[in-house]
């Protein structure tokens, strides 16, 4: 499967939001939260943008969009150096939609869509991509990003039955193309592995190793796959990523791990198979390496804090056979 794929078919939303915000004469809003991803868009007029406190602020016009990522955080205003009100408070002052913020004067029209991720789920994906990230919608993505916000405000506007679960998924989606939209600008991509992802070379390798995690990869094997020796696969790899190809593949091997010990009852042997390992005991070594607890402990742990924790569920089995 493609790395991308594989990351946004194993993270679940658990909470998405739509906030539509006419911001009138003097005002100023940030973004900002540590679990939660914006996707927003100046629908119409203009605003200075200040992306940290030290930074230059920028004019911005109609048709600016950024995703803002969980951590991440920018503020917009009509001048720099206004006083600012949280999105997170805009959206729970309950005033209705859209929401009326600042005083008589021009208005700006803001549009967002607010996503929390199962961030264990997520994490690739989010730690890939930079704290705040504006895009370019000059494109079939673009357009595609400008419709799904319009089918939002369409939804928020005449909502019928099933509203609530088709604004989740559109919010979902929007998200979605947000993200095609900055893996389509390879050069805005300057390091990790969506820009492995993005490298002719290295590219094939990858789709090639992601395809098949539990396949006993090398390095040498790797390196054929791009068409380059060994040495200059490897750094350019790790140019690219910033790791080794094996440690790559290891930090990949135990994100899935992950997801099955989260969303199936496989039993350890079963889980140490298909990302690429012997036995469970081999396994379950590599991940307590990795995470510092050992796999059976993880899963318990994952189910109480996330609330299904089952006491009369079946214990996993942990079968063991001999090492090749």
């Amino acid at each position: 499967m493609d790395p991308i794929e594989d990351v946004l078919a194993a993270r679940s939303v658990e909470d998405s939001q739509y906030l539509s915000i006419e911001a009138h004469g003097a005002w100023g809003i940030s973004f900002r939260s540590p679990h939660t991803t914006y996707v927003m868009m100046i629908r119409s007029g203009r605003c200075w943008w200040q992306p940290t406190s030290s930074a230059v602020p920028e004019l911005l016009a109609a048709g600016s969009c950024f995703l803002v990522r969980a951590g991440g955080e920018f503020a917009v205003a009509d001048q720099p150096g206004r006083d600012l009100v949280g999105c997170e408070s805009l959206r729970a002052s309950g005033r209705g939609s859209p929401v009326r913020h600042g005083t008589e004067g021009p208005v700006t029209e803001i549009v967002s869509a607010r996503l929390a991720f199962d961030t264990g789920a997520a994490e690739p994906l989010l730690k890939a991509l930079p704290p705040v990230l504006r895009l370019d919608l000059d494109d079939s993505a673009g357009d595609a990003l400008r419709s799904t916000f319009r089918l939002l405000e369409l939804e928020q506007t005449f909502s019928g039955f099933g509203s609530g679960f088709i604004m989740s998924r559109l919010a979902d989606a929007l998200f979605v193309y947000a993200l095609r939209t900055y893996v389509s600008s390879p050069a805005k991509i300057s390091h990790g592995w969506l820009s492995a992802l993005s490298d002719p070379q290295l590219a094939p390798a990858l789709r090639d190793l992601h395809a098949d995690l539990a396949h006993p990869w090398t390095v040498e094997e790797l390196a054929c796959r791009a068409a380059m020796s060994r040495a200059a696969f490897a750094a350019a790899f790790r140019r690219k990523t910033g790791d080794s190809p094996i440690n790559y593949l290891t930090y990949w091997r135990m994100y899935r791990a992950k997801t099955l010990l989260r969303d199936t009852e496989s039993s350890l042997q079963q889980i140490a198979l298909m990302v690429g390992y012997d036995t469970d005991a081999a396994f379950s070594r590599a991940f307590r390496r990795y995470q510092n607890i050992a796999p059976g402990a993880w899963r318990r742990r994952w189910r109480i804090s996330a609330g299904n924790s089952d006491e009369t569920a079946a214990p996993t089995r942990t079968t063991s056979s001999p090492r090749k």
